[in-house]
């Protein structure tokens, strides 16, 4: 395998890993109408600027690897934008991770194709979820993120439950009990986000990142709020977290990937500078 494609397959470990394990500091593109863009609790939509120049100046900046999520496939009930996967993935050479509208291993193909070297799935999992042991059987753990959009309901047995459609629907699942069943089927990665903390700036839900990330030994992807270079510190040291996602502070330059990498370096969190 050549190593630009092993490097762009080499997205997560298969387990949790250990301590001295390096950090991965992740820009997220939330993309509507062929645009980043960024809202608060997942609404409110402000452009943030072109997929593929963000790409390119994240890649610059030291970014682990990049996010791309289609916020609005799976609401206008259609597929993602392969185009867009394609443009981003042809431009950069640290791995990209697409994520929204994809249901079905043909919609996995298409985009390992193009060169995306994992998906994220969501509503489709929560759907069918023979779907995740179907794509880690067939393309790989290592290839596979399952996003669990989290709101607090103190019905549920850990406090949080599954919404899907955009966080538009609620599911009657247990947050923590859908991330074990997911790990039980074989995804290599899990990237639950806070409908409550999204887009805040106030800081991960670092109950909600705590609870997954103590309830599998899987990487979990600390995402949704962070605002401050304390919330990245706090999301690996209090939440658990082995990857910490984040749009908003990096879209509109509050700070660079450098500098959060940079910040953690000094509190003693392992990254690759």
């Amino acid at each position: 395998m050549p190593e630009e494609q092993e490097q762009k397959e080499g997205v997560a470990p298969t387990t949790g890993g250990s301590e001295t394990d390096p950090v991965r500091v992740i820009p997220c593109l939330d993309m509507k109408d062929g645009r980043v863009v960024k809202g608060v609790h997942f609404v409110d939509l402000r452009d943030a600027g072109d997929p593929v120049e963000n790409a390119g100046h994240y890649e610059e900046e030291g970014a682990d690897q990049l996010a791309m999520l289609d916020i609005a496939a799976t609401l206008e009930n259609r597929k993602t934008r392969v185009e867009w996967a394609s443009r981003v993935a042809s431009a950069i050479k640290i791995p990209l991770v697409v994520g929204g509208g994809i249901s079905t291993l043909a919609d996995m193909d298409v985009l390992f194709d193009v060169g995306v070297a994992a998906v994220s799935v969501n509503s489709a999992a929560v759907a069918r979820p023979a779907l995740v042991e179907e794509a880690a059987q067939r393309f790989g753990s290592r290839r596979l993120v399952i996003a669990i959009d989290g709101r607090r309901n103190q019905t549920m047995p850990s406090g949080f439950e599954v919404v899907v459609s955009g966080g538009q629907k609620p599911t009657g699942l247990d947050a923590v009990e859908w991330a074990r069943t997911c790990e039980a089927l074989g995804t290599g990665e899990l990237l639950p986000t806070s409908m409550d903390g999204d887009g805040t700036l106030a800081g991960y839900d670092l109950h909600f990142t705590r609870a997954i990330s103590e309830a599998v030994k899987i990487p979990t992807i600390a995402s949704g709020g962070a605002g401050t270079l304390e919330h990245f510190y706090a999301g690996v040291v209090e939440g658990g977290a082995s990857a910490l996602l984040a749009a908003s502070v990096f879209h509109f330059r509050t700070f660079t990937v450098r500098q959060v990498k940079e910040y953690l370096a000094e509190k003693g969190v392992p990254v690759r500078l």
